[in-house]
């Protein structure tokens, strides 16, 4: 008996050994490019029976990994318009087949023949980011990047180009991952980015420590489409819209084995209508000043995009692009002042007339390097060096024409030159340890240069007469290094990522006529963390908490104004502190049929709040930032898309939050409670003839602040 066992035993151990999985993994590129191929088809078959076993697809890498069972294994890839590729012999070693890097070449007599067109969804959530495709369930309409963002959840945009974050303006705009002069807040800058330029827009509400600190709201991710399809090709884009918004884009791109050149042109022109109506009301004399102007912001920019892919490996890639833009403005106003005496009479009136003339020259050149790593898809070293230039030669003419009483002229003349160079440099290091673990590490260091040349001539006895008090020049340097580390496990349920940034910044002003100077040096630690649970397949949970800052920007510090309204100014405060926020949310993600919708839940607690404050003296309202106490905010926010039909689909965004303001400045208490909220709807309509129609409707309430009402419905 023993002797019939025995052998049996040895016959079921073989069988066992024979059955144990093969993991197989590789990836597929595209043979003359090198580039990955997302969504190719990988199947695993027995030689004998021909038989299918297992399959998979690619990723967006070109990388696949999967198990099956048996010995005579044979593995089949395959792409639409590719010629299939079988391999009929896999070396196994320790239970594992590495096919290595699979090319598939291009199949001629298919590609004319077979079309395919794909509208990837409209939301990607990822652990710490929402992504929103540029396609047709977000629409790309308008003449550039700002008429994209504001169809985007979460993110409004004011008729002025400020851009917030549920409700905050306090948002990091990059480009590409990387700050950008293309993204700052110099007048619009985003309008030279048309939007056929645009891959996805990524909204990072709580970024990780592996993004800079800077932004209290969260970060904006602009991706820049950049096309690789073999050979010659190209698009060309027209855009119209009213008032004035319209647009010429073209893209060409000619993409060889080694390398792809890409270039993309913009031309348009925009007009941008601005009321304002000021009243200054003296409660001592009972004297009451009354300006209401109607100005406009007419901009002609033309935009040049060049740059080139070199794949010196199939693992290794070079990139230098460079960007020029360049902005043509005319600044026409016309506001009329009248002054009241106690009993509401006008003493006085004139009109106050502005020309202003403005070019803004910007440069921007990148140099990238990337290596992928061959034992993991996301195993990959990325180095950056980004440089841009930023320009501004302004010049306005003020006259004022007198209607009534006895006002004196002053007419003026004001002088700007204005310069940024910013630089910045970044080094990124991502190493999976295992299928479920991963740690990335890096550093960045940022360098941002100002310098602003403003004067001021008023007109004296026919002469113009430079205004020792409104002329200087303003410098202003900012140094920020960083390094950060964070480590990150995921399964198919269940994720979790924890990080740590520790950032140094080095802030100089000088005004160079006065010689005052201001010298701020700080340390601060940003740490996150990121949760996210599965619990099926329509359900879906994540949280997440960072700590971040807003650093005064240039227009926070720089003292000078302009003098469109001498009753109603504005002005910068060179002792302004960073303002610090930490953020908490939970958001559920629901998918029911053909709905699907997210809700949220957050809290933002901020330090140092930068406000603007009003002084009135003399008649004159003087505006100016100050750091004023702390701000609590609560909030909920929910998005969602609904397709009833195949000619229409929905798509809703809500966002409410509740603040509570606790603050004093010279003596007077700040401390109130107060909501806001935005809400907006679209809805698209699929017609014949490959036509859409859009229709689209939001609404912004009005919100208290320190010292008023901001009406911006």
């Amino acid at each position: 008996m023993r002797f019939f066992i025995f052998p049996l035993l040895l016959f079921c151990s073989s069988l066992l050994l024979a059955q144990s999985p093969v993991k197989i993994q590789g990836q597929v590129l595209e043979s003359n490019s090198r580039q990955p191929l997302e969504f190719a088809t990988v199947m695993v078959g027995n030689t004998d029976t021909k038989q299918p076993i297992a399959g998979t697809t690619t990723d967006e890498n070109g990388r696949f990994s999967f198990e099956a069972e048996g010995n005579n294994l044979y593995v089949e890839v395959s792409f639409i318009g590719f010629i299939s590729q079988q391999i009929n012999e896999l070396s196994i070693q320790n239970g594992l087949a590495d096919l290595g890097v699979i090319l598939l070449k291009e199949d001629n007599q298919t590609l004319d023949e077979v079309v395919v067109r794909a509208e990837k969804s409209q939301t990607e959530f990822k652990l710490d980011k929402r992504v929103f495709n540029v396609g047709k369930d977000l629409s790309s309409t308008g003449a550039g990047a700002l008429e994209v963002l504001n169809n985007v959840p979460s993110v409004t945009v004011n008729i002025e180009g400020e851009i917030s974050l549920r409700g905050s303006s306090g948002v990091q705009i990059l480009i590409n991952g990387k700050p950008s002069v293309l993204a700052s807040d110099q007048n619009n800058a985003l309008g030279t980015i048309t939007a056929d330029m645009i891959d996805k827009i990524e909204v990072i509400t709580n970024p990780s420590a592996k993004y800079e600190a800077e932004g209290t709201s969260g970060i904006i991710n602009i991706v820049l489409r950049k096309e690789e399809k073999r050979g010659l090709n190209g698009s060309v884009t027209i855009n119209t819209g009213t008032p004035h918004n319209h647009s010429v884009g073209l893209s060409l791109n000619r993409r060889t084995e080694k390398f792809n050149l890409f270039s993309q042109i913009g031309i348009g022109h925009r007009s941008l209508p601005r009321v304002d109506e000021n009243i200054n009301r003296d409660l001592v004399t009972n004297t009451t000043i009354i300006s209401d102007g109607e100005n406009f912001r007419n901009e002609t920019f033309y935009n040049f995009i060049l740059g080139t892919d070199y794949h010196i490996t199939p693992h290794d890639v070079i990139t230098l692009s460079g960007h020029f833009a360049y902005e043509i403005e005319s600044q026409p106003s016309d506001t009329d002042f009248e002054i009241l005496d106690a009993n509401e009479q006008v003493t006085s009136a004139w009109r106050r007339s502005e020309t202003t003339e403005a070019t803004n020259p910007k440069w921007q050149y990148e140099l990238n390097y990337k290596k992928d790593f061959k034992d993991h898809k996301e195993h990959q070293l990325l180095f950056s060096a980004l440089g841009n230039f930023f320009g501004k030669d302004l010049s306005s003419e003020f006259e004022n024409t007198v209607t009534a009483g006895n006002v004196e002229r002053n007419n003026q003349q004001t002088r700007s030159d204005f310069k940024e160079a910013r630089y910045t440099f970044k080094l990124d290091y991502t190493k999976p340890f295992s299928k479920n673990i991963t740690l990335e590490a890096g550093a960045q260091y940022v360098f941002q240069d100002v310098s602003n040349d403003f004067a001021v001539n008023d007109l004296v006895d026919g002469d113009w007469v430079k205004n020792l008090n409104f002329t200087n020049i303003f410098e202003y340097d900012q140094e920020v290094f960083g390094v950060y580390s964070t480590g990150a496990y995921e399964d198919d349920r269940f994720g979790l990522k924890l990080g740590l940034r520790l950032e140094n910044t080095e802030l100089n002003t000088l005004l160079v006529n006065t010689n005052e100077a201001n010298e701020q040096s700080f340390y601060n630690f940003f740490p996150s963390a990121h949760a996210s649970y599965k619990f099926s397949d329509v359900v879906s949970v994540q949280a997440g908490y960072s700590r971040r800052v807003r650093r005064p920007r240039l227009w926070d510090l720089n003292p000078f104004f302009n003098i469109r309204n001498n009753f109603s100014i504005r002005a910068g405060n060179p002792n302004l502190l960073p303002e610090f926020t930490d953020s908490y949310e939970i958001t559920s993600i629901f998918i029911l049929g053909k709905a699907s919708f997210n809700f949220g839940i957050y809290h933002l607690y901020t330090t140092d709040v930068i406000e603007r404050v009003s002084i009135f003296e003399n008649s004159v309202n003087v505006t100016t930032p100050l750091n004023i106490g702390t701000n609590r905010a609560t909030g909920i926010e929910l998005n969602g898309k609904y397709s009833p039909l195949k000619w229409l689909s929905l798509n809703g965004d809500f966002n409410y939050n509740y603040f509570q303001r606790n603050g004093t400045f010279q003596d007077a208490n700040f401390d109130f409670n107060a909501d806001q909220w935005t809400s907006r709807l679209t809805a698209k309509f699929k017609l014949p003839a490959q036509i859409d129609f859009e229709v689209t409707g939001n609404y912004r309430s009005r919100f208290e602040t320190v010292q008023g009402i901001t009406s911006r419905n």
